[in-house]
């Protein structure tokens, strides 16, 4: 599920989130106690709703069944966030035991609340080594607090893509791999026509289609809390720095009003207009998703893929990338927990489970072992997402209190800053910060 839409499902999700942390105190009014050998039905709710990612899970499910034969698994599909603490508030039979969900910045909703059982006890009685299992990133979005009380089901990873032929005619001969060659690229893959453009290298601004901040800072590294707790936006200079580069391309490239004049000319970001599908842009940051519905839309765009770029100081770290994905747990309310752990334990961390998974839906498998399976089916010019879902320098947004709410309070900073309607950077950071910490103090 694409990044932008997760983040709107956080904030759509927070007011029903922070109702559930009303309802639990932590304690699990479920158990590990019941026999894992036993005939039992465990339900698994899960977010999917594409008929070929339906039979993908029904597939997945068919094969640990095969493997268990005496835990039947109940599928329920096309469940949100919302839905899901709705029954785990409510309980009951009809409550499932194993939850899957696109949204990772409510894991600290989850595991904070108690929503969600901590895992730790089923890690340590199967002998599973975090470390030689998932990448950092993909553990640090699972678990806040020192509770992990979710597991990474597949992931996602955000990348450059290039027009081929527009590069070539540029003169342009390979990817920028540092922000100075970007700038230098973008302008000259800029071809103005009529106060317009007939081509524009990228558009830089934070309505541009997967261009967030969140997305673009990554590449700088960033600390989004600090040791003491609060937000660390207007402390860690790694926030100032892609601002103050984001507004210096809005410039290099006509200015803002010009820029939203022509973005309100694109198709919608998921029909077969997007701008980057139809060569009005030549630079996109996008997901490995973009590549299918590209093909999908027949685009004649002759589609190149490569990292991200990274500021210059930082160009030994060239390779690495913004990541996030699909998270996977036991509710605590749940009678069956030793049997879900077998059914979570399977879908996340069993090297051929995972890579089916992943190739019948396209995504990038979640385990270090599955990204590094023969079996592993992809189109070549997707190696550069799985080199950054493995690369230990790719960074994630990591699980608040509140969910994705202070990511959309630095994306509302990053539009009044690019409109002119925010000018002092400093000043607009820290009051973005202040902003978070509030917004924090009152979810706890």
């Amino acid at each position: 599920m694409p990044r932008n839409r997760r983040l709107a499902t956080a904030v759509v999700a927070a007011a029903s989130l922070s109702l559930l942390a009303s309802a639990c105190t932590g304690q699990s009014s479920g158990g590990a106690d019941d026999d894992v050998n036993a005939r039992t039905t465990i339900t698994f709710w899960h977010g999917w709703s594409a008929a070929s990612e339906v039979k993908a899970i029904q597939a997945d499910v068919d094969r640990f069944e095969k493997i268990h034969p005496n835990i039947k698994v109940k599928v329920v599909g096309n469940m949100t966030d919302d839905k899901i603490n709705q029954a785990l508030r409510g309980g009951g039979s009809d409550a499932p035991d194993v939850v899957s969900s696109f949204t990772t910045d409510n894991v600290g909703k989850f595991c904070s609340s108690g929503a969600f059982a901590d895992l730790e006890p089923f890690l340590a009685k199967s002998g599973i080594d975090l470390d030689r299992t998932f990448s950092k990133p993909l553990q640090d979005y699972t678990q806040f607090n020192g509770v992990r009380c979710t597991l990474p089901l597949l992931s996602d990873a955000y990348a450059l893509y290039y027009n081929k032929a527009a590069f070539k005619a540029a003169g342009i001969t390979a990817p920028p791999k540092t922000w100075t060659e970007f700038d230098r690229d973008a302008v000259k893959l800029t071809k103005p026509e009529g106060g317009s453009y007939r081509q524009l290298g990228f558009m830089p601004t934070f309505h541009g289609y997967e261009s967030t901040p969140s997305h673009m800072v990554a590449q700088w590294s960033p600390t989004y809390v600090g040791k003491d707790g609060k937000s660390d936006v207007a402390r860690d200079p790694a926030f100032a720095k892609m601002f103050s580069w984001q507004q210096g391309l809005v410039k290099k490239l006509g200015g803002f009003g010009k820029l939203e004049k022509f973005r309100a000319t694109f198709g919608d970001e998921w029909g077969a207009k997007h701008p980057f599908q139809t060569g009005q842009v030549a630079m996109q940051v996008d997901g490995e998703w973009r590549l299918g519905m590209a093909e999908d839309a027949k685009s004649k765009v002759d589609i190149g893929i490569a990292p991200l770029p990274v500021p210059d100081d930082q160009a030994a770290s060239y390779g690495k990338g913004y990541i996030t994905g699909t998270i996977a747990g036991i509710a605590s309310t749940s009678k069956k927990q030793n049997a879900s752990w077998e059914f979570v334990k399977y879908i996340t961390t069993d090297t051929d489970a995972v890579v089916d998974f992943a190739n019948d839906i396209h995504n990038i498998p979640s385990t270090l072992a599955a990204l590094k399976s023969p079996k592993l089916k992809f189109d070549p010019r997707l190696k550069t997402f799985l080199d950054i879902a493995r690369n230990p320098a790719s960074t994630t947004t990591p699980p608040s209190v509140n969910g994705g709410t202070y990511q959309v309070t630095l994306q509302d900073f990053g539009y009044d800053f690019e409109s002119g309607r925010a000018k002092d950077l400093q000043a607009g950071l820290r009051k973005t910060a202040s902003q978070i910490d509030k917004d924090n103090e009152k979810a706890k």
